[in-house]
């Protein structure tokens, strides 16, 4: 229902926060597998059965001294991004084009960044849901050196999120149909899943490799979860990690504006 538009983006955002609860609640048991159980089988398969044949090695497996607390920081910043695809991609053309909720939101004095601002506010509260958890249950496997650092990881999975959020949420925005998706998961999903130092050092391949998973954001994010949780943080690298996320977070969020009202006008 119409009324006076709220002169603080975050107070119009606040304003479809029942609307994203209603939305949570009728669609949490779908994500439930994806959000809560895939991680933890990840982490068995890989860490625990695979990680019994590999040597813990600390100056092999950057200071981790098992395979297990090597593996887990990079799966956790994995998973805030894989539930951020999830949440921006066909959800947001969804609002745009089958069901045009964006529409019916800015019929209302809601503006396209406190629309934008409330979408990415539940990404967040899912990234931090499903991250929460995932911490919690790795506790008792002992793969974290440092309480201080696990818990200081636990706000780096938020900044991992909205780093891919605003740039995939803007690709999506002004896409005309779902087609570009499969390239997006097949060419930038799933690559940087298994080459940005989750499950092996990125010192073990060639050198242009190294550099191009040097260049994307989830190497960033795994590498400064994994400096945290294994207590070995080098302050000036955690700093560049971070200005790197945040900048690309900035001007993600720039774009989706621009995208998403051009899409609403055409």
């Amino acid at each position: 229902m119409a009324g006076t538009a709220p002169t603080n983006p975050l107070a119009g955002a606040a304003r479809l926060t029942d609307y994203w609860a209603t939305v949570y609640r009728r669609t949490w048991k779908g994500s439930a597998v994806s959000s809560f159980a895939s991680p933890i089988f990840y982490v068995l398969a890989m860490g625990v059965l695979l990680g019994g044949f590999i040597e813990g090695d600390p100056d092999q497996l950057e200071g981790a001294t098992s395979y297990l607390a090597f593996v887990v920081p990079g799966l956790l910043a994995s998973q805030a991004m894989t539930t951020v695809f999830g949440e921006t991609t066909y959800p947001v053309m969804s609002m745009v084009k089958w069901h045009k909720t964006y529409f019916s939101m800015t019929a209302t004095p809601l503006s396209v960044r406190e629309v934008i601002l409330a979408h990415l506010g539940f990404v967040v509260f899912r990234v931090a849901l499903t991250c929460g958890v995932f911490l919690l249950v790795m506790v008792p496997f002992g793969v974290f050196d440092s309480v201080v650092g696990a818990i200081a990881a636990y706000p780096v999975q938020l900044l991992i999120a909205l780093a891919f959020a605003t740039p995939v949420f803007a690709l999506s925005a002004g896409l005309k149909d779902e087609s570009p998706f499969a390239l997006l998961y097949r060419l930038g999903l799933i690559p940087m899943f298994l080459f940005s130092g989750a499950f092996f050092p990125i010192a073990n391949l060639d050198g242009w490799m190294q550099v191009l998973a040097k260049a994307t954001p989830l190497w960033h994010g795994v590498d400064l979860t994994r400096m945290l949780t294994l207590d070995r943080l080098d302050w000036s690298t955690a700093a560049v990690h971070v200005l790197y996320l945040v900048v690309l977070a900035v001007l993600g969020w720039f774009w989706a504006v621009r995208r998403l009202t051009r899409r609403m006008v055409v």
